[in-house]
């Protein structure tokens, strides 16, 4: 048998080369955790604000220049109270010069009725025509609708002149002050928000998706000034159009036992659903990725032993609660990928690691 020279060894080389396969690419380990949706009825959070049934934004019923400005955000008045006074100089003068208007009518009135007086006492003897007391009384009834007419220009002047005094429409505690002294403000334009504390409310927006359910729940609020405070509210108004920019829908709610709030106080509204209305899972907030513009997960299909290939599904998003986002959509027992999901791509094939034990699997969506 020859000996292989040394030129014909990087031929052998190659040829057993080609005679064996490439080995296996790795798969890509993930991290994941299962979907579980709590059996009894969720509990769902939204963050509002306290807020008066009852607001008013007060306008001045004629424009002018702002003389006085007497209150203060935050001051408590009661109705009737001056809020602010515009200069009246040029009011009074319309008052004074309608008066003089309405003087001088109402003595062309009464020189109109005296004259028809005399011709009807000449004209039982002859010495006046039928058409000069018919003259007369034409004349009469003319010159008392034009004193008549200024009558009622004097008592509008007079209004016009009572109306630079703005006086408050309802107790309360003013909430907002749009104008200073020395600004000329519009006819009809808002100046001051007054609040009645009466009856105070607890406002949030609600999504489009939690409408149909938010009806039929049970709710509780709390401060943020006191959270350990819970108490019964209810609603009392849920608005019928979404907002323009939001897209939610306005819900206000009312204390069922009466109670003072402060206005404009952080609330938190716990809205119970009932059992099975609404499944909600929570998950770590690093899951949600997107698909055409909409919210999704990358779902694991198992397909042996430790690996499995991913999927991405469609899923609804009906919050956030601190590191977690609240989802429903997937079935029960899924599992999802929570990390690395921008590295996904659909039917990967992926090997599982040890799940993550997070606040998301132990826990409801509350």
């Amino acid at each position: 048998m020859k000996p292989i020279t040394l030129a014909a060894l990087p031929l052998a080389v190659m040829l057993a080369a080609c005679g064996s396969k490439p080995p296996a690419e790795p798969l890509r380990a993930v991290r994941t955790v299962e979907v579980r949706y709590e059996k009894a009825g969720d509990t769902n959070r939204y963050v509002g604000t306290v807020r008066s049934r009852y607001e008013v934004d007060q306008a001045f019923r004629v424009g002018g220049k702002v003389a006085r400005r007497v209150v203060e955000v935050g001051q408590v008045v009661r109705e009737g109270d001056i809020v602010a006074m515009l200069d009246d100089k040029d009011y009074q003068l319309a008052v004074e010069a309608v008066h003089q208007q309405f003087v001088a009518a109402s003595a062309q009135a009464a020189q109109a009725e005296s004259d028809r007086k005399r011709l009807a006492a000449l004209k039982l003897d002859g010495s006046v025509s039928v058409a000069d007391e018919e003259r007369a009384d034409s004349q009469a009834r003319t010159t008392r609708a034009a004193s008549d007419a200024k009558a009622k220009e004097l008592d509008l002047a007079r209004n016009r002149l009572a109306y630079t005094v703005l006086r408050a429409s309802q107790g309360g505690v003013v909430t907002a002050v749009k104008f200073e002294a020395g600004q000329v403000v519009a006819e009809g334009q808002p100046v001051v928000s007054i609040a009645s504390q009466g009856e105070p409310e607890v406002v949030v927006d609600v999504p489009e998706d939690q409408l149909a359910a938010f009806r039929s729940a049970s709710y509780k609020a709390s401060l943020a000034s006191a959270p350990d405070q819970v108490f019964d509210v209810a609603l009392r108004e849920l608005s019928p159009q979404a907002a323009a920019q939001t897209r939610t829908y306005r819900a206000r709610l009312k204390p069922v036992s009466s109670r003072a709030l402060p206005l404009g106080a952080t609330a938190t509204l716990f809205v119970a659903y009932k059992a099975g209305s609404v499944g909600i899972a929570a998950l770590p907030a690093a899951a949600i990725t997107r698909s055409n513009g909409q919210p999704a997960l990358w779902v694991v299909k198992a397909a042996g032993e430790g690996a499995g290939t991913v999927g991405l599904i469609p899923v609804t998003v009906h919050g956030y609660r601190n590191d977690e986002v609240l989802i429903s959509g997937p079935s029960a027992g899924d599992r999802v990928v929570v990390a690395g999901v921008q590295k996904m791509a659909p039917n990967l094939k992926v090997a599982l690691s040890t799940p993550a034990t997070s606040d998301a699997t132990k826990q409801a969506a509350r």
